[in-house]
């Protein structure tokens, strides 16, 4: 029953054990650039088939956050930087098809925080870059089809709030990972536009990362401990989509704030009717 109890974690065996303890119904990888090596590759497909083994089937892949220290921007600008931009196609297209032949998904950040003056630095405008992003969109969703989903930003090339944005989005028809924390830092802690966003992009979101935020910056609270409104929410999420509970843990050994948020949104919709 949504929302499902989704747990996060690296490809540690020990912190997916320590995951699996308490029977997620969803699982996602963290991965790493270490995690999309040939032999990193071969430890996250034997890390899938470990927790399929353990009943879990709704299994998403988070595209690596970074390389060499550095966001992996899908906007990077293939001249000035190379290698980042190996990167990103690469390890993106190993993904997608480690994602066909596991049956599971890949999300991949539309954008992640660069500032404007940084993005300025290589594209004439910000209009501009977001046509490179959404190019690129294009084709990470023509390889992965139903196995690819896009996961918005607080950066203007890829973020959701804007309803401009969001008509471009619907658009082109991307599968979305809706971050609740993000949409309500881009809308400066507004919880009726929050709410008017997520019903906007519903049938084209996929999987949620239920967060919370005091809508300032990207703090990533555990769900009542913020300043986003969580009754309203419900019915305006996709009943069919998965979740996971993407919430700073103190310790990575112990997902206990993750499954305190669930329990926290579970009750709170539970009374909501």
């Amino acid at each position: 029953m949504f929302p499902y109890l989704g747990l996060k974690a690296s490809t540690n065996q020990a912190q997916i054990d320590e995951r699996l303890k308490y029977h997620p119904e969803v699982f996602e990888f963290f991965t790493t650039d270490q995690d999309v090596t040939p032999s990193g590759l071969n430890h996250l497909k034997a890390m899938i088939e470990h927790v399929k083994a353990a009943g879990v089937d709704r299994i998403v892949m988070h595209h690596p956050m970074k390389f060499n220290g550095q966001h992996n921007e899908v906007a990077v600008d293939r001249l000035s930087n190379p290698d980042a931009y190996h990167f990103l196609m690469q390890s993106s297209e190993n993904l997608i098809q480690l994602a066909i032949q596991t049956n599971t998904q890949v999300l991949i950040h539309g954008a992640y925080n660069s500032p404007v003056s940084d993005i300025l630095s290589n594209y004439p405008s910000i209009d501009s870059a977001r046509k490179v992003v959404f190019n690129r969109l294009d084709h990470f969703k023509s390889l992965g089809g139903d196995h690819v989903m896009f996961e918005n930003s607080i950066s203007p090339l890829f973020d959701y709030g804007d309803p401009e944005i969001e008509n471009l989005i619907i658009e082109h028809q991307y599968r979305l990972c809706y971050d609740t924390s993000h949409g309500f830092i881009v809308l400066h802690g507004n919880n009726s536009k929050l709410k008017a966003s997520m019903a906007h992009l519903r049938d084209q979101v996929v999987h949620y990362h239920f967060v919370d935020s005091m809508g300032q910056f990207h703090d990533s609270l555990e769900l009542g401990k913020g300043a986003i409104d969580w009754q309203p929410l419900k019915a305006v999420v996709n009943p069919d989509a998965t979740d996971i509970f993407e919430i700073n843990l103190k310790d990575q050994m112990n997902s206990q704030e993750m499954r305190a948020s669930y329990q926290y949104l579970r009750a709170c919709w539970q009374t909501s009717g």
